[in-house]
């Protein structure tokens, strides 16, 4: 087949910055600012005009970290938060924008506005001193305290944090432990080691026969990934400080037994690669760090040590017990890399409820990866650590479809769970995403039971339970998002989780209300927002709303319709308000709610001249919906000779002809993908997946004296590139003059803007009038992952 249009992802989330709520520009289009920047200053402007919304107090300023745009348009800014100059811990929060700009909701950390003093009773000296005491093993050094506001709880309190570096009792783990001490009585509200570890002993080689990326270097291959950003795994010889990069003459590494050195770096290289792939492929977060940097991963660490940890930049692998157990098993790799996603997402608390999250969400990751991996001696499961036999018995570290089998996790949710330790307060959340995936009952990775008399669940599967968890984690978590919140029930995981299934699925769907179930399946409650499964709703809108025409002429816009509640239904569309001589006309004339029409207008050289308000209406069986144009008739003064459309071959129907193209542009690829909007035929630009330009363009004569010169197209856009930022593959349309100079670059579409079915886009060309011009597509395409630019139906309508 010519091109391949399998969706292979690859994204980039992108950040937008405001400080004290005033935009900062990001690398803005030359034409126009990019989707995240203009919602980004939009919810700046939503956030100046309503604080309250965010709980916000005098001497707050605000600063927005991530800005995320989905396809529909809606928006999500995440904002950091800072009090009379003080940082707020927990005091995170995002604003949430439809698509035409308005505020939809906020979800909110914060239980009541802050209202406290910043002058410490207790000294930074009385904080390092805490700091020093609270730390266990060999300490190396003690950082200066910073005095900030501690709103973990949700209500803010003055406190110190000191950062005591240095070496657990074992002399071979790092830790950076941070203390809280409150900055009014002097006590240890809690701490929190930076240094994610895995305790426990490990099982051997564990993923089998497996295929790596390298990198050749001469006629030395390196164990550096190129595909993932040149993460690389490399040896520390059983120390603590030197790692050197493991290479190898003939690119085949290991031999899956404990006593080659290279076969651990083989578990661990493919352990980073597939936690990598895992969350582009399936989430479209561009690796672990977001930004396509791999992840560095050390092996033969340490001297029989038997520990695995994440430092925040990078993996780092044990020997186990006599050095010859690794723990490279792979969902450890995914767990702790999942702990790096987690905190450039939602930054959850490292402690109480929010840290059960925490754990629990790089449970779930942690689990996903291995079943997206299928690795051939470590297929996926619910189990987590079953392959380093931490209990030295066989048994895993922890158990998804019944945490309470370990001894110490909570499978259903009670009030002592805050008080737990995060590893054990995850089991709730572990719980409800099995029974979410998989349902309640026997299943084929264990028994499930429900929590008291909860009805039993049907799992919706796991597709679709990792994509509502990692929703709710990437645009509503707040930093001390917990799973029960009487002062602030809207941030809790039940809440985010549950508007996470709206928006993928919609409100009341079957996904919608197996969240709720699989929530009460583990004694978590909510006063979830009302649900109406009966009666059906839908919307109408148009675009663009205004338009003119010469008596005599026609005006074209886009009727949109889409399903608000319940199911799609048939909708029929018709117009009133036309002035005398004017009819309209819609193609097609009834739509399943969710797809669009085109109404044309046409007038008659009688029509009246003037302003009419003329009312769309789309009737469905649930009732009627109406949207209004503006249509503007002018009179048929001033000259205007030769009206009408000028294009030949506008769509394309006599094939590759009165056009000049690229070969192999203009075709029938309905079979191939690419569906046109109406007839057989359509233009198709790119689309290969492979460094490519592809060129479409006709000349056209307009002639003088006319009202409107309305150049437009139909554009379809589908893309394997799913970053939210980065325009890798672009299509520009652009005016030429005779000579072939560019006059004008009227827009330029990219993989950022691909969307299921086509959309029309419209030009004034009325600077133009008088002359002979060359309308011109260019697409461009990188080395990898297709975008092709699908055109249809073409037009330039002279009135």
């Amino acid at each position: 087949m010519k091109r391949s249009v399998a969706a292979v992802s690859a994204a980039l989330l992108t950040s937008s910055v405001l400080a004290c709520v005033t935009t900062s520009a990001q690398a803005a289009a030359p034409t126009a600012p990019s989707p995240e920047t203009s919602a980004a200053a939009k919810a700046a402007s939503l956030l100046r005009a309503n604080p309250g919304v965010v709980k916000g107090a005098g001497g707050e300023a605000y600063q927005a970290v991530r800005t995320k745009v989905d396809p529909s348009g809606a928006a999500h800014t995440r904002y950091s938060r800072t009090y009379q100059g003080l940082r707020v811990y927990g005091g995170d929060f995002v604003i949430h924008t439809a698509p035409n700009g308005t505020m939809t909701s906020a979800s909110v950390s914060l239980d009541a506005p802050l209202t406290l003093s910043t002058t410490a009773k207790v000294g930074a000296e009385a904080a390092k001193a805490s700091a020093r005491k609270t730390f266990s093993g060999s300490l190396t050094s003690v950082g200066t305290p910073e005095l900030f506001i501690d709103a973990s709880s949700g209500k803010g309190r003055l406190a110190w944090e000191t950062v005591a570096t240095g070496w657990k009792a074992d002399k071979q783990t790092p830790s950076k432990l941070h203390v809280v001490t409150d900055a009014t009585t002097g006590k240890v509200i809690g701490s929190y080691d930076e240094i994610e570890t895995v305790a426990g002993t490990g099982q051997g080689i564990y993923t089998g026969s497996v295929t790596i990326d390298t990198t050749l270097s001469g006629s030395t291959y390196q164990m550096i990934d190129p595909v993932r950003g040149n993460g690389r795994t490399c040896d520390m010889n059983n120390g603590t400080s030197t790692c050197t990069t493991f290479t190898d003459a003939d690119n085949a590494w290991g031999n899956g037994a404990t006593s080659n050195r290279q076969s651990a770096a083989v578990d661990a290289h493919f352990g980073a690669a597939k936690t990598f792939d895992y969350f582009k492929n399936v989430h479209g977060r561009n690796g672990i760090f977001g930004n396509g940097q791999g992840v560095p991963s050390r092996v033969h660490y340490g001297n029989n040590y038997v520990n695995a940890f994440w430092d925040g930049a990078q993996m780092t692998y044990g020997d186990g017990s006599g050095n010859s157990r690794p723990l490279v098993s792979l969902d450890v790799a995914g767990h702790e890399m999942s702990h790096g996603v987690t905190e450039a997402l939602a930054g959850l608390v490292y402690s109480g409820e929010s840290g059960g999250l925490n754990e629990s969400t790089s449970d779930i990751f942690g689990n996903m990866v291995e079943f997206y991996a299928a690795a051939p001696s470590d297929p996926g499961d619910y189990q987590v650590g079953e392959k380093i036999n931490i209990n030295g018995n066989g048994t895993p570290l922890r158990y998804m479809y019944n945490p309470s089998l370990d001894g110490s996790s909570d499978s259903c949710w009670s009030t002592s769970t805050k008080n737990k330790d995060v590893h054990y307060s995850s089991g709730v959340g572990n719980h409800f995403f099995f029974n979410l995936a998989e349902g309640t009952g026997a299943t084929a990775y264990g028994t499930s039971p429900v929590c008291g008399s909860a009805p039993a669940v049907t799992g919706i599967g796991r597709t679709k339970a990792e994509k509502i968890w990692y929703r709710a984690l990437d645009v509503y978590f707040t930093s001390n998002t917990s799973y029960v919140n009487t002062s602030n029930p809207a941030n809790t995981a039940r809440a985010y989780t549950l508007r996470a299934a709206t928006d993928l699925y919609g409100n009341c769907s079957t996904e919608y209300k197996t969240v709720q179930a699989a929530w009460t399946a583990v004694n978590v409650a909510g006063n979830d927002a009302p649900c109406s499964s009966t009666g059906n709703d839908f919307s109408v809108s148009l675009s663009p709303t205004a338009g003119s025409v010469t008596a005599g002429g026609s005006v074209t816009a886009t009727v949109a319709t889409a399903t608000t509640n319940g199911s799609a239904q048939t909708v029929t569309f018709s117009a009133s308000g036309l002035p005398t001589g004017a009819t309209a006309s819609f193609s097609p004339s009834s739509v399943t709610s969710g797809g669009s029409s085109t109404l044309t207008i046409s007038t008659s050289s009688s029509t009246p001249t003037g302003t009419y308000s003329v009312t769309v209406t789309g009737s469905a069986a649930s009732g009627t919906k109406t949207a209004t144009f503006s249509l503007t008739v002018n009179g048929t003064g001033g000259g205007c000779t030769g009206a009408g459309q000028k294009l030949g071959n506008p769509g394309f129907e006599s094939g590759n002809t009165v056009w000049t193209s690229t070969s192999g542009v203009i075709g029938q690829y309905g079979s191939q993908g690419q569906p046109t909007r109406t007839g057989t035929w359509n233009a198709w630009l790119n689309g290969y997946g492979t460094t490519r330009t592809d060129s479409l363009s006709q000349s056209v004569s307009l002639p003088s004296g006319c009202s409107t010169y309305t150049f437009s197209f139909w554009l379809h856009i589908d893309s394997a590139e799913t970053t939210s930022s980065v325009q890798y593959d672009k299509l520009n349309v652009q005016v030429l003059n005779s000579s072939g100079s560019v006059l004008a670059t009227l827009a330029t579409y990219s993989n950022l803007n691909k969307a299921s079915g086509y959309s029309q886009k419209s030009f004034s060309l009325a600077s133009y009038a008088g002359q002979t011009v060359t309308l011109k597509f260019t697409g461009t395409e990188d080395v990898s992952l297709q975008t092709s630019f699908v055109l249809d139906d073409t037009a330039v309508n002279v009135s």
